[in-house]
């Protein structure tokens, strides 16, 4: 396996999977089906392991190092303005595909069967500002909500940068801990053509296209507005913006858009984000070691943006509400605003909810969404991880921190184990050597 890339082998982990898949379903071979399953299921299983730790520390690292990077307020203001406009732009061009494609009309889906979602899971604004403050640290991350221990990493790293040097023995544990984590997520990762095998399959087995049947067109809208998103949007910005090749730019990044098209994780996805957004893509390592966390929790053009504006629309013709330019608006407002809610987990329930509710839809609307959501959320996931790593290239370009010469070299082997986290001062370390 050594002699393939880790591109070609989740190439071919994407290829294998459909084709047991469609095995499994054409001869209706349920110990197959079981087995990519169960090959699915313990991959992201071992993602989730790793995700309170790994964004724990990541964030807290990450705004440790903003004291060595010079600028640092106006990196971090220019990354939260571009997660914003490209937020928009990817919200703009859902609503326009949802006027235009009319997903929900002359849909014939009995509405009688699809349940309100448990109140408690509903996403409202009090239930988002208020879930934001953790009411116990450990509940935090033994219930895994990121959005918390997002808000716990902020609050301690900006801490012991006020501190100062008293806090050194705090960051320096957490940057400990955070190549550990790497290390061992890495691991995980090279299983990730096994892993993506296994989701696919399992995906093609159960689903196939009978359950997409009767949502072909908001099925479609999802995917097209996503691709225009990756092939319009994206383009476009890095182009005129960040004056790079796009066709260089997805050379470099299709390994991460990969793992997150199977995987569905953005924040199972991180490491090797942050990997390809330095080593291939050239942006400096101390900005990417805070723009890439902070990009896995809040930046979700597929799940926040392009998604809830196309579902909105679908609910709302569904169950006959008309929308108005000010509801359009407000769906924007909620995309643009509300994408921190979706934390970088699969799935985009808590978005769809928050927007839902926000312009005053029927909740019960998520029912009819849920059985295809693990389809969707593939697309919407490899949309949220590329502007994950846009928004750095566009940033890093602007303040000449972008090597050029490492975003136009052959993309370089990312079957090694990563190299360790840069410390907070002092030149950074060289790569580790290949394993034996």
């Amino acid at each position: 396996m050594k002699k393939i890339s880790f591109s070609l082998q989740l190439l071919l982990g994407l290829v294998i999977g459909v084709a047991l898949g469609f095995v499994a379903r054409a001869g209706d071979v349920d110990w197959l089906t079981a087995t990519l399953t169960e090959a699915g299921s313990i991959f992201i299983q071992l993602l989730k392991l790793a995700v309170p730790p790994l964004v724990f520390t990541a964030v807290v690292v990450s705004v440790a190092n903003l004291r060595n990077v010079s600028g640092a307020a106006r990196l971090a203001s220019k990354t939260l303005m571009w997660f914003l406009i490209t937020s928009l732009i990817a919200v703009v061009f859902g609503l326009v595909l949802g006027l235009i494609i009319n997903p929900g009309q002359g849909i014939n889906i009995s509405t009688a069967g699809a349940k309100a979602i448990d109140q408690e899971d509903a996403g409202t604004w009090l239930d988002f500002l208020t879930g934001i403050i953790p009411t116990n640290v450990v509940t935090a991350f033994t219930e895994l909500n990121v959005l918390q221990i997002v808000f716990l990493g902020v609050v301690l790293g900006a801490a012991a940068l006020a501190i100062g040097e008293k806090a050194e023995p705090f960051i320096g544990f957490s940057r400990s801990v955070l190549e550990l984590v790497q290390k061992a997520l890495w691991w995980v990762i090279r299983l990730a053509p096994i892993g993506t095998a296994g989701l696919i399959g399992k995906s093609v087995a159960t689903y196939g296209w009978d359950l997409l049947a009767p949502l072909a067109k908001f099925s479609a809208g999802v995917y097209i507005g996503c691709l225009l998103v990756l092939v319009v949007s994206y383009p476009l910005l890095l182009s005129v913006v960040g004056k790079v090749n796009p066709l260089t730019f997805y050379r470099n990044a299709w390994p991460a858009l990969e793992l997150a098209f199977a995987s569905r994780s953005s924040v199972g996805t991180m490491p090797l984000t942050q990997r390809v957004t330095t080593d291939r893509l050239g942006v400096d390592r101390d900005y990417a070691a805070f723009a890439v966390p902070f990009g896995a929790t809040t930046k979700m053009d597929g799940c926040a943006a392009i998604y809830p504006a196309l579902a909105a629309i679908f609910v709302a013709q569904v169950y006959n509400v008309p929308l108005n330019a000010g509801h359009y608006l407000l769906i924007a407002f909620v995309s643009v605003i509300g994408s921190a809610a979706t934390a970088g987990l699969t799935g985009a329930i808590v978005m769809l909810t928050l927007t839902l509710s926000t312009v005053g839809l029927p909740l019960e609307g998520v029912g009819l969404l849920l059985a295809i959501d693990p389809i969707l959320d593939m697309i919407r996931t490899a949309t949220n991880v590329a502007g994950q790593m846009v928004v750095p290239v566009l940033v890093a370009r602007s303040e000449g921190r972008l090597d050029e010469a490492v975003f136009n070299a052959p993309p370089q082997p990312l079957d090694e184990a990563p190299t360790s986290v840069r410390p907070a001062a002092g030149p950074a370390p060289g790569p580790e050597p290949a394993p034996a």
